[in-house]
């Protein structure tokens, strides 16, 4: 999953909320929810208070950064540009296609969302480093967040299973609650 909104809990909220000086209790309550949208408000962003991949990249979150179906932005239009491939900004069935053949053609999961690892190995996204990566594991101190089915995102359709068995190993997203179908 690519978002974080008001309702939902886990290891992603808390480093969101320690980004953003407020309070990190891991929940994304209506406090959370105005200092995102002070920060998009302040930094040029859509101000409406959910964070996604381009609040993400501005704040320098690229661990939070997962690119997948139904995903919209600034992110999904240069990875399809990356992919050499019709860049609208919206991250539909094709582009899934583009990178589980990229994820393949370069020895990576393919399961065609782009997270870290597979943004981590294109020359376009040089903000993504091996550390990127290595910081899109849940710590020690964020084991304690249950893992939840991934929600839907507008326009997309239901991602089957969990965030677990969907995001790579020990990864952040596997272990966000609260997620709104």
């Amino acid at each position: 999953m690519s978002i974080l909104k008001q309702g939902m809990s886990g290891a992603p909220v808390k480093r969101l909320q320690e980004k953003l000086g407020i309070g990190a209790d891991g929940i994304f309550g209506g406090g959370t929810k105005k200092a995102v949208m002070d920060y998009q408000k302040a930094n040029g962003l859509a101000a409406d208070g959910i964070a996604g991949p381009d609040t993400f990249t501005a704040m320098g979150l690229q661990e939070l950064v997962l690119l997948r179906v139904g995903s919209r932005g600034a992110a999904v239009k240069k990875l399809q540009e990356a992919l050499g491939i019709g860049a609208d900004g919206i991250f539909g069935k094709g582009t899934a296609q583009s990178v589980k053949d990229y994820q393949k053609a370069n020895n990576l999961s393919a399961d065609g969302m782009a997270g870290p690892s597979t943004l981590a190995s294109m020359e376009s996204f040089s903000d993504f480093t091996p550390e990127t990566v290595a910081r899109a594991e849940v710590q020690p101190d964020e084991e304690h967040f249950d893992s939840e089915d991934l929600p839907e995102i507008k326009g997309s359709d239901p991602v089957k299973g969990s965030a677990a068995e969907s995001a790579p190993d020990k990864s952040l997203w596997g272990k966000v609650t609260g997620w709104f179908g």
